[in-house]
């Protein structure tokens, strides 16, 4: 295959890279686009968080197959690991305390050449190195934790008492939250000379997108939309997009206490829409969290992976603007199925 001109080159992966939903499709495609924009191995290596081995075979890749050499091919890959290898990535799991799943994902993938389809894969291999999943967050001091386990044992009764209708689809269980992204959110932590500052240009840092977001406790979809600010206007939008998405279904959704989910304009809605109606047919059911416990929804969790990707490329964006659609990109394009995601019962669709 005839070498391209680094400009054909570039253009050619950004299309790719804009056209490509799998982050690792895009991580290999932006990797050979630094190498033709003339980054040093050693930049983007840091940039990336990949081993210069790894970007040095996905140009290979590039150069000799074009844009297919960066495509996922699952064909002909392993889906397994021998003895030795799995005792290699067993101690390599004990070199630190905190990990993320791309970070294994990567591991398999580019040094053994084995890709699970199952996440449950990656899972077992955390737990036999004696890792689980725990979420980093502050405690709230007035969090009154009796109040959290009744609150929690009555949204599993609840949930139980409803399982053949949420099973069939018939009601749509949504965790609900809102989250303020702000431009100073992409600061966060990068390899660097330790006599250098590293400084990551931010005109203002309350630059700020408020997003509303529900997670279906079924299939783990998250319903995204973009707001100005939370308030009981946009509550009321965001609740009718909701009814929109989840036609002939009836929506149990559960939310924190803030003064918007609450005002009497939401209410009054909520009371149109449900007039007449005996509570077990109401078209939107509202139960409250225990309040000052943000971990009861695991919708936080989302938000707290979608912050963490953005903050790996903080130094290849540019404003605010692509800030917001690199944090939309990752929600929109990722399939969320965490352990937090059953906090409150196991449920698995009926299919017909």
């Amino acid at each position: 295959m005839a070498m391209p001109t680094a400009e054909v080159a570039i253009a050619e992966l950004q299309e790719f890279i804009d056209s490509r939903p799998d982050a690792r499709e895009v991580r290999k495609a932006l990797a050979v686009k630094l190498v033709y924009q003339g980054y040093k191995y050693g930049e983007i290596q840091t940039i990336l968080d990949v081993s210069i081995g790894s970007i040095t075979s996905w140009k290979k890749a590039y150069q000799e197959k074009g844009i297919l050499g960066l495509r996922l091919n699952y064909k002909g890959r392993k889906s397994y690991l021998s003895d030795e290898q799995l005792l290699q990535v067993l101690s390599w799991l004990q070199t630190k305390e905190i990990w993320e799943l791309g970070e294994l994902e990567y591991k398999l993938a580019f040094e053994y050449d084995v890709i699970y389809e199952s996440k449950r894969s990656y899972y077992d291999l955390f737990e036999a190195a004696g890792i689980s999943w725990k979420k980093t967050t502050g405690l709230n001091p007035k969090a009154d934790q009796e109040v959290v386990a009744g609150k929690k044992k009555q949204l599993e009764t609840l949930l139980a008492s409803n399982r053949e209708e949420i099973e069939a689809r018939k009601l749509r269980v949504l965790l609900i939250d809102e989250c303020h992204l702000l431009w100073g959110d992409v600061n966060g932590y990068v390899w660097g000379r330790t006599d250098q500052e590293i400084a990551i240009e931010v005109v203002n840092e309350r630059d700020k997108q408020t997003y509303y977001g529900a997670v279906d406790y079924l299939d783990g979809k998250l319903l995204l939309k973009a707001y100005n600010a939370g308030n009981s206007d946009n509550t009321i939008d965001y609740l009718r997009y909701l009814l929109e998405s989840s036609p002939d279904q009836r929506l149990l959704l559960i939310w924190d206490g803030a003064s918007y989910h609450r005002s009497h304009l939401v209410q009054n809605f909520l009371g149109e829409i449900n007039q007449g109606l005996p509570p077990e047919k109401w078209k939107i059911h509202c139960i409250r969290f225990a309040p000052n416990c943000p971990s009861q929804n695991p919708i936080e969790d989302i938000w707290l992976q979608a912050k963490t990707w953005v903050r790996r490329f903080c130094a290849l964006i540019p404003t605010f603007r692509h800030l917001k659609w690199m944090f939309e990109w990752f929600l929109r394009n990722t399939m969320f199925d965490f352990m937090s995601l059953q906090m409150y019962g196991a449920f698995s669709e009926i299919k017909y």
